[in-house]
């Protein structure tokens, strides 16, 4: 195996690392099974503002490129196969690229999106929110839901609202996300050039047949 092969190999089993990844991130958003705890409360509630279910789909087309470049890595001489494996990658590329924009743009209205989604959530939810930021209330302790953190008026008036560390753990949390996906568009890229390198070796070596043939010397 030569080495434009095998790196080409390394990068197509990254590729399916990556939808795998995807796949896992948003199905394990969705199971009912893990509730909401202090530790997960503020995770499960960011995730729940970027495009899961575009995650999944994109989790989807990864996989299924990857099962396409099997039969070219199967066939030692074909094209087709890494050709429609190379379009299927540029359109994956493409779409983890606008799902990293896009949870970007989400980070750019951060409060506002989590002022939202607080008004969304139950007394529980939110008590789990203030256990976790150590804080009462969103933008102030009025109004605020009663627990540990906050057992009364008179503590909670004390305290800072959640808006200030639940936005900041919000952002970082976001940054993590789109700079992941923008590490995904990268290690895609360098897949594509890979496929390119293998289909230009197999393009010249069916050049190099043709000649040897019309040459007498049979096919290698």
């Amino acid at each position: 195996m030569n080495r434009v092969l095998a790196s080409y190999i390394v990068f197509d089993l990254l590729f399916l690392a990556t939808g795998a990844l995807l796949l896992s991130a948003a199905i394990s958003q969705n199971d009912d099974r893990n509730p909401p705890t202090k530790t997960n409360v503020a995770r499960k509630m960011i995730l729940s503002l970027c495009p899961l279910k575009a995650a999944f789909v994109n989790g989807v087309f990864i996989v299924f490129a990857f099962l396409l470049s099997l039969p070219g890595l199967a066939l030692p001489t074909s094209r087709m196969w890494l050709w429609l494996h190379g379009w299927l990658v540029a359109f994956c590329i493409t779409f983890t690229l606008a799902l990293g924009v896009d949870v970007w743009l989400r980070t750019l209205k951060t409060r506002s999106n989590l002022s939202a989604l607080w008004g969304k959530q139950t007394p529980e939810i939110r008590g789990l929110l203030q256990e976790t930021f150590k804080c009462c209330g969103y933008m102030d302790s009025s109004p605020f839901q009663p627990n540990s953190v906050c057992p009364d008026s008179l503590k909670a008036a004390t305290m800072p609202g959640c808006v200030w560390a639940f936005s900041n753990y919000a952002n970082k949390y976001l940054a993590m996300i789109f700079t992941a996906s923008f590490g995904i568009v990268a290690l895609d890229v360098v897949l594509l050039l890979g496929i390119s390198m293998v289909l230009k070796q197999r393009r010249e070596q069916k050049r190099y047949r043709v000649i040897d043939e019309k040459n007498g010397f049979g096919s290698i």
